[in-house]
């Protein structure tokens, strides 16, 4: 063969876009409450327990009890995304990338959202008359990490108990928020032998999503510090979103930038907890 067939070798490209390895959207969006708010603040008013008064004698004069009232404030952020395609680079390409380009950021403003729901399950919640107060979650809704345990069958019994002992109602759905690291950890502290290895072995396998009363979520946003994972536990109706305006694209020319087509996305929402008693913080040792 000759020597010079080297010169006619060619070589292959795709004609398909692969998105990498990624979130795709939000993993949490249907796992809280959602509310369609419209303006830069959106209030929630809430009415707390009330007791009844024993009537002794007859005839006696009507008690007044005053209903506990609170409120919560959640405050709608902006968030945007935009990039370009030339014209000229989609000569050079096999495929046009815009609609990939659409797709990664619809995929983003969803991991968005979540990174807002995660940030205020566990923060400082705006309360008062105008929002002005903020109500951090108490110690007592807080599972410390003991040592160097990660999450346990018993950190996960103390929190059920912790939401129990509130009187939330059992009918609401309940979430556990949980990096693939604890999941390891669950398989780890149980006995072969045990039905609750049974149970977590089908989680771990994806044959069962509950456990405990509680449906896991697993996501690799939680926040992490000092080899410490915070992961969270929550009543559905415990965290809420507030959608100011919802993921909307707009793809078209921009004849300031060479007549190039914009994949423009944007989204303003927020996130805010709602009642400490229905949001757990547990800490789980992650080197």
């Amino acid at each position: 063969m000759s020597t010079e067939i080297t010169k006619a070798f060619v070589e292959q490209y795709s004609s398909n876009i692969q998105m990498l390895s990624q979130q795709k959207g939000s993993l949490l969006r249907d796992k809280v409450r959602l509310e369609s708010v419209t303006g830069k603040n959106a209030f929630f008013d809430q009415i707390g327990s009330v007791t009844a008064t024993v009537r002794s004698t007859r005839h006696s004069d009507t008690p007044q009890a005053d209903t506990p009232h609170s409120r919560r404030r959640v405050s709608l952020v902006d968030y945007e995304f935009a990039d370009l395609v030339d014209d000229l680079d989609k000569v050079r390409m096999l495929v046009d990338p815009t609609s990939s380009y659409a797709q990664a950021a619809a995929y983003a403003m969803g991991r968005a959202m979540d990174d807002a729901i995660i940030a205020a399950a566990t923060g400082s919640s705006d309360t008062g008359v105008a929002g002005g107060t903020a109500v951090a979650l108490p110690s007592s809704q807080k599972i410390a990490e003991a040592g160097t345990a990660g999450l346990t069958i018993a950190k996960l019994r103390q929190a059920k108990e912790i939401i129990d002992l509130a009187d939330v109602d059992p009918s609401l759905k309940r979430y556990i928020i949980v990096s693939p690291k604890q999941i390891t950890d669950l398989l780890g502290t149980t006995e072969v032998t045990s039905s609750d290895f049974n149970t977590v072995k089908a989680l771990a396998s994806g044959d069962v999503n509950t456990f405990l009363g509680f449906d896991f979520c697993v996501t690799n946003r939680l926040t992490i510090a000092s080899s410490k994972r915070k992961c969270i536990a929550f009543v559905q109706d415990g965290v809420a979103l507030a959608m100011g305006k919802d993921s909307t694209a707009r793809i078209d020319e921009r004849s300031d930038k060479g007549y190039a087509t914009q994949v423009y996305y944007s989204a303003a929402f927020g996130a805010t907890r709602m009642e400490e008693a229905k949001v757990v913080e547990i800490l789980a040792h992650e080197a």
